[in-house]
């Protein structure tokens, strides 16, 4: 059977948007494939990294990682950082995967910005106690934000209009909507990638809402000073708003900075 992509199912990110548990839900139906860990060269099954890490690697290399079990199955990658390849690259990946379902999970930008930041501190300083660790506006903090990437993953209406230019029908997910719910949301991104779940046999299907139950990836509140939160919310305030006037996308996680942002 010839296979129309190398990936069938691409995920964009948002990093720190709900992507690990969208691939942990996906994985578990029976037509994907996700591919094999070889981390550190891929970050475990989810991400393969092949546009920013690997392309020196070659083509032949990426099409023998994605190749599926069963050539009926969907292929899965799920890579953050692809969000903001540019428009040769974009172009690259179309032509490799010219009908895949490419996803974009956003999420209030200034509630990401901080998760993002809580998981380079526990990165940086290992599991200690949140409370014994605050997040202070100093040359750590910056070189954090520059290691996180803050200004590229947070450029949502850039990002958007580079890879509609390829793919017009990207779907386009809320991270609040998926957090109210979980199972309701990953049946649209199922539907959108041609994936059945009615049609799965009771065991799958609990399988499946079991995971979508899940919360798989949790960083520690580690409590921010507030010259930190001023800095962000400066840093985020004007894609907020582009994004809730060009989209209709409502973001409200951001209102309850007293609340631990996972």
């Amino acid at each position: 059977m010839s296979r129309a992509n190398v990936t069938d199912i691409l995920c964009i990110g948002a990093q720190r948007a709900m992507t690990s548990w969208l691939h942990h839900v996906l994985a578990a139906h029976p037509d994907t494939s996700p591919f094999a860990d070889f981390n550190p060269v891929t970050s475990t099954s989810k991400e393969a990294h092949f546009w920013d890490w690997n392309r020196h690697r070659g083509l032949d290399w990426y099409r023998r990682l994605m190749r599926p079990w069963n050539d009926a199955h969907k292929t899965l990658d799920f890579t953050p950082e692809y969000a903001f390849l540019n428009t040769q690259q974009i172009a690259e990946c179309k032509a490799l995967n010219p009908s895949a379902t490419v996803i974009y999970i956003l999420r209030d930008p200034l509630a990401r910005a901080m998760s993002a930041l809580r998981m380079h501190t526990l990165w940086a300083v290992g599991a200690e106690a949140p409370h014994t660790r605050e997040i202070t506006f100093d040359a750590a903090f910056t070189e954090r934000c520059r290691q996180a990437k803050l200004w590229q993953h947070a450029a949502y209406g850039e990002n958007i209009a580079r890879w509609r230019s390829a793919y017009p029908d990207m779907l386009i997910l809320n991270f609040e909507d998926l957090r109210a719910d979980p199972l309701g949301g990953a049946r649209r991104v199922l539907d959108a990638c041609g994936l059945g779940f009615d049609t799965l046999d009771d065991d799958i299907r609990a399988t499946m809402s079991e995971r979508a139950a899940r919360t798989i990836w949790r960083t520690p509140a580690y409590p921010f000073h507030a010259d930190c939160v001023d800095f962000l919310r400066g840093l985020t305030w004007a894609e907020t708003t582009r994004i809730t006037q060009e989209l209709g996308l409502r973001f409200t996680e951001s209102a309850h900075l007293g609340d631990a942002a996972t």
